[in-house]
């Protein structure tokens, strides 16, 4: 035993105090990086790559906005101190306000996120705030501390190796996805903004648009939790994955001794110019929310959400949240499940529900279709399941979730919402377009209220154009300058 310890004594003391360290180009530091070297980044960064980019949605097509990115992006990374990776910039086909890298230069930013900015500098902060990321090398860090810290399980993981078990390199690329979702320290946010501000100063742009488009995210962030009835902030959202606050980013400014705070350009007209016509909302391929109707063109069915309820799109899933945390839940059952289910009620009982004791186990149809229902009680939620047949290798769900003080006021609404299912014809499949973000300059009369009636929504219209054009609540607009509205 003492002899392992003795191994497992030096094996640590050579990690650290043999390359255990390295000089951030970025810093001018020392940073612990040792269980992630550059060539570790740089083919983390390319596997992980097209799995990011599938996971959000794919990648924004239009090619005029994406080379404006990139010529963007470069420019900035041009000006950073490690100049030598291929820096990749991606517009993800994504309506969440969101941004971040992998390792090896992978910068992401979500087109939910450029609709939300209002000018090129206030993006080109977010970008640059990602490659001091990148610069700063900070998954290598994390992912290295991590690594330390269960050093002794790690370290026989390696001594096993050399008996024919696996060590836990194998975690490395895995990491680098799961690292770019999760929050980094304070004290990584504070380098990240520092070589931020560095970066766009360089590039000539006002550094005080990290600020402004800070509290644009603040706002946007607020009106998400209220939304959906929650204080929690809502998952891989920008403000949940980069915990920061106004007076640190104002600190990182300060730090890097900016003389004239305001000084610099923001050019707000050609960014405007550029986003003008961008896909806002939902992407139909994934299914589009019209007030608390969704359409899914490609899927070609339709359903109504309940009175009160606010609808969520994702690629994966569809969640309507209620009164009380009352959910409404649309997904589909796998292709192989969906092939192999020779009943419906089997379908709940044996696979979706199984091992849950169920009530009420019945076949029903639903506009035509096949279709079954059952209850059921899960840590104190009532759970209503309906699947619905689709095709042979289709079966539609649908899940309400209630507290029980809930279930029976909302029961007659839920049955509403099930009996709204239903199929739409090849035409209305066609005439669904995407809502799209147009430029246009305020009139006399026009006033918040007016121009945000085209947003998607059944409530919130007002606080979505507040938030998307820098307004303050009951804040007016002024004639002559330029707002974003979203239309068909």
């Amino acid at each position: 035993m003492r002899f392992r310890l003795s191994i497992l004594g030096f094996l640590l003391a050579s990690v650290i105090f043999s390359g255990g360290c390295s000089t951030n180009p970025a810093t001018g530091e020392q940073s612990f990086t040792a269980f992630m070297s550059r060539a570790d980044e740089l083919r983390i960064g390319a596997e992980e790559h097209p799995k990011m980019i599938k996971e959000f949605g794919g990648a924004y097509p239009d090619a005029k906005l994406r080379a404006y990115i990139k010529r963007t992006g470069l420019a900035l990374a041009r000006l950073s101190e490690v100049t030598d990776l291929p820096y990749t910039f991606t517009i993800l086909n994504d309506d969440k306000v969101n941004a971040f890298a992998l390792p090896g230069g992978y910068v992401y930013i979500t087109r939910g996120l450029l609709a939300l900015a209002e000018n090129e500098a206030e993006m080109a902060g977010v970008m640059a705030h990602e490659i001091g990321h990148v610069t700063a090398r900070h998954t290598a860090q994390r992912y290295s501390s991590a690594q330390a810290a269960n050093l002794g399980l790690m370290v026989l993981g390696v001594l096993g190796s050399a008996a024919g078990v696996p060590s836990g390199v194998g975690q490395l690329a895995s990491f680098g996805a799961q690292a770019a979702l999760q929050s980094y320290s304070r004290e990584q946010e504070l380098e990240a903004d520092r070589l931020g501000v560095r970066y766009l100063r360089r590039a000539g742009y006002s550094p005080m648009a990290m600020t402004s488009f800070f509290v644009k995210m603040q706002a946007h962030a607020r009106l998400e939790r209220t939304m959906a009835g929650d204080k929690e902030e809502t998952p891989h959202n920008i403000m949940a994955t980069h915990p920061r606050t106004a007076d640190r980013i104002n600190q990182a400014i300060g730090l890097e001794n900016s003389a004239a705070k305001g000084a610099g350009f923001v050019r707000r007209e050609e960014f405007l110019d550029e986003i003008d016509g961008m896909v806002f909302g939902d992407d139909p391929h994934h299914g589009v929310r019209r007030g608390r109707g969704f359409v899914h063109p490609d899927l070609r069915i339709r359903f109504e959400a309940p009175p009160g309820f606010v609808l969520f799109n994702s690629p994966r899933q569809v969640v309507a949240r209620g009164p009380n945390k009352s959910v409404m839940l649309f997904d589909m059952a796998g292709e192989k499940s969906a092939r192999g289910a020779r009943s419906l009620r089997g379908y709940i009982a044996n696979t979706w529900a199984r091992g849950l004791r169920l009530y009420g186990l019945e076949r029903i149809t639903i506009n035509g279709m096949d279709a079954a229902t059952a209850g059921t009680n899960v840590q104190g939620k009532d759970i209503r399941l309906i699947a619905i047949r689709g095709g042979l290798k289709q079966i539609f769900r649908l899940a309400f979730i209630t507290p029980p003080e809930m279930s029976q006021r909302l029961s007659q609404d839920f049955r509403r919402a099930t009996y709204s299912f239903r199929r739409i014809s090849e035409d209305e499949a066609r005439a669904i377009k995407p809502l799209r973000i147009k430029v246009i300059t305020v009139k006399p009369g026009d006033t918040p209220g007016s121009l945000a009636s085209g947003f998607p929504f059944e409530k919130f219209r007002l606080r979505w154009f507040e938030t998307r054009n820098g307004l303050g609540p009951g804040e007016r607009l002024k004639p002559g300058v330029r707002a974003k509205v979203v239309v068909e």
